[in-house]
């Protein structure tokens, strides 16, 4: 174990920080002001791994750091990506990198938004321009991308569970090495962390959690008192003779010992807070400036070397640290386009159709007007769901209930047991964390909850981890659930008021990320049958039965096949769950192919209508019928239609299954060339 440095304090100038107001250059961006003599190589291109970083002295971090923050800001400039969360942590992951012996201490983000600074300095930096595109660096912690990643996460508030089973691991194989979790103030209000935090006592000192609070109102004021008391409360000196008045309080009788336990904690939470976290069995220590090398360094030492445990160091950091637009509207940087540096200016998408999300905001907006009893429900997620648009104009109606699918879900079924109408817009990704309420709360219940599930199918940048690819298999596999899928933003604003209206039982509508397609929406809504599709083109040959937004892609294949002499029906479903069985029979019937498309994994409505038609014996009768879905497998980030095309749902996919289908292949092989 490296000697202790928190007695070499770091001596900084506290002007050398950079003012991002002030910026009108690129070279006045590059550097700090006040950093004066900037030298030829900057430090962060002698920095490849943490090893490197280890050898620098105390007082070369600050500028590190400097570095560190410029280059994050340049790299998501050129990508897109999620900044501001990431700027908050960069003098946090230094001082965590630099004290702590990583990759050997398992270093685990939650969530995954804040880690680009640990990218550059753990070896991807020549890679981090490729951030969240294609065949490049992942947008989180990936266990297959690095060493340095030991548990991948996307989703939040699991990093304490997992930096727990790293330490019980290593304890029980008796080797050496700590696992640290970094958890954010939002992260915090899900009960899973608290689950995994009133079972880690066990772990002892080989857990460390750093609350990295960006929001909270939890804390005291940070300053040097606080900075000095949380060095003196970390220190080996004061927890040896805490424990000492700890094992001599054990030998009172049981008032005395009960008196001088919380005679301890009140003195420790009247001055720095933490109650709640010593009652889980953690020793509290914070709060303290995330900003301050000077503070963290020395503190962090102290915990490395702390022989009580576990440990929550309660760090404080700011959004956007470093970047004066970013500082100044977080919630706007939090996830950006490419951007100008200098200026902060976001690429702006050209005027298009809206989005599928601002669609089904304004769209419940309006049914609330003239129905009281429509409440909305969502997870963290206000403005990634359009409830945002909700609540402007019914705020006493809207509830955002933070980092917590599962009480939200059990929430909603509360209020419509109630007799209220409630939509739960959660991303699909997401609701997959509520499963059980899903089923046990609503579905065994039959209550009417109404769920919004944004976000459904290949959703670009983010990867696997957020790609909505199971939900129509978990939601269709249900007693008493009605699944629809919206074909464009036109069909969505008629499912929303169909949900309002279907009281009999519990019902989902799904939609895509992005921008709708195009068509106008309607001024009027209309309830549809529940469990009746529609024929868009009529043909005689070939059936296309389409789920969900690949309509479009049916409608450009059957253009192709018509071309060729192949008369093709495309049909929306629009219902994979009652199917259309009216429908279905007639075109499987009547047509010499047929083929199902959705975006969806195996066991959605491909699924269904298979066993439809051998349940109602018409497999007997040799008909050939292709079901097309998402591949057995996660795909990686990528712009979405080449995660479609991947995938072999679009057009081409599409004809080329008919053609194979109806043994034209050579033909088949022609269309594959064509669009290779």
């Amino acid at each position: 174990m490296r000697p202790l440095r928190h007695r070499q304090l770091i001596r900084i100038n506290p002007s050398a920080v950079l003012d991002p107001v002030t910026i009108d250059t690129a070279e006045a961006f590059r550097y700090p002001r006040g950093m004066a003599d900037v030298p030829e190589t900057p430090l962060l291109d002698t920095v490849a791994t943490p090893d490197d970083l280890r050898r620098l002295k105390p007082e070369q971090l600050r500028q590190l750091a400097d570095e560190l923050r410029q280059e994050t800001i340049s790299a998501v400039g050129t990508t897109g990506g999620h900044l501001g969360s990431g700027l908050g942590v960069v003098e946090l992951t230094t001082a965590i990198h630099y004290v702590f012996d990583t990759p050997r201490d398992r270093l685990i983000f939650d969530v995954g938004h804040q880690c680009y600074p640990h990218k550059i300095l753990t070896g991807r930096r020549d890679r981090i321009r490729t951030l969240r595109q294609g065949g490049g660096l992942s947008g989180f912690t990936k266990r297959s991308e690095s060493e340095y990643d030991p548990f991948g996460a996307a989703h939040s508030s699991t990093s304490i569970s997992a930096a727990l089973g790293f330490a019980m691991a290593n304890k029980m194989a008796g080797t050496p090495g700590k696992a640290i979790a970094v958890i954010g103030d939002g992260a915090m209000s899900a009960g899973m962390a608290y689950e995994a935090m009133n079972n880690a006592e066990a772990a002892g000192n080989r857990l460390v959690v750093i609350l990295n609070d960006n929001d909270m109102s939890i804390a005291p004021p940070v300053g040097g008192l606080s900075a000095y008391l949380s060095r003196i409360v970390s220190s080996r000196e004061f927890l040896s003779l805490r424990e000492l008045m700890k094992r001599f309080a054990r030998k009172l009788p049981r008032p005395f010992h009960s008196a001088a336990r919380k005679t301890d904690e009140f003195a420790r939470g009247m001055t720095m807070g933490g109650t709640l976290f010593e009652e889980l069995g953690f020793y509290y220590v914070g709060p303290i400036d995330g900003h301050n090398l000077d503070h963290l360094i020395p503190v962090l030492e102290n915990v490395r070397d702390a022989a009580e445990g576990p440990i929550l160091v309660h760090v404080v950091t700011k959004k956007g640290k470093g970047y004066g637009p970013a500082e100044a509207s977080a919630d706007k940087y939090h996830g950006v386009q490419k951007f100008d540096v200098i200026t902060g200016a976001q690429a702006k998408a050209p005027p298009g159709p809206p989005q599928y999300q601002n669609v089904f905001g304004e769209a419940l907006a309006n049914e609330a007007d003239r129905d009281p009893r429509i409440c909305a429900i969502t997870a963290a997620m206000p403005s990634g769901t359009g409830v945002d648009k909700f609540a402007q104009r019914h705020p006493d109606r809207a509830f955002d209930v933070g980092i917590a699918e599962q009480h939200a879900v059990t929430f909603a079924a509360g209020l419509a047991a109630q007799g209220m109408r409630p939509f739960c817009a959660i991303y699909s990704t997401f609701l997959q964390r509520a499963y059980d309420q899903v089923v046990h709360d609503v579905a065994i219940q039959n209550l009417p909850v109404r769920f919004a599930i944004d976000r459904a199918g290949l959703v670009g940048a983010d990867g696997a981890t957020h790609a909505g690819s199971f939900d129509v298999t978990y939601l269709a596999s249900l007693p008493n659930f009605v699944v629809m899928a919206a074909a464009d933003e036109a069909e969505l604003v008629h499912m929303v008021h169909t949900c309002v209206e279907h009281d009999s039982g519990p019902i989902a509508v799904r939609y895509p990320r992005g921008n709708g397609v195009g068509v106008p929406l309607p001024t009027t809504p209309e309830r549809l049958e529940i469990g009746k599709g529609r024929v868009v083109r009529e043909g005689k040959k070939v059936a296309i039965l389409s789920l969900g937004t690949r309509l479009a892609e049916a409608l450009k294949a059957a253009e192709t096949l018509e071309a060729r002499g192949l008369s093709t029906t495309v049909a929306d479903l629009r219902f994979a769950k009652p199917l259309d069985e009216a429908l279905i029979r007639r075109l499987l019937t009547t047509h010499e192919v047929a083929v199902t498309i959705e975006e969806g994994s195996v066991g959605g409505l491909g699924a269904h209508v298979l066993t439809m038609a051998s349940d109602a014996g018409l497999t007997d009768a040799g008909l050939r019928i292709r079901t097309m879905r998402l591949p057995d497998r996660f795909q990686d980030q990528d712009k979405p239609e080449l995660q479609y095309a991947e995938a072999g749902l679009d057009a081409d996919a599409v004809v080329r299954t008919v053609l194979k289908a109806l043994r034209w292949n050579e033909a088949a092989s022609d269309v594959g060339a064509a669009s290779a």
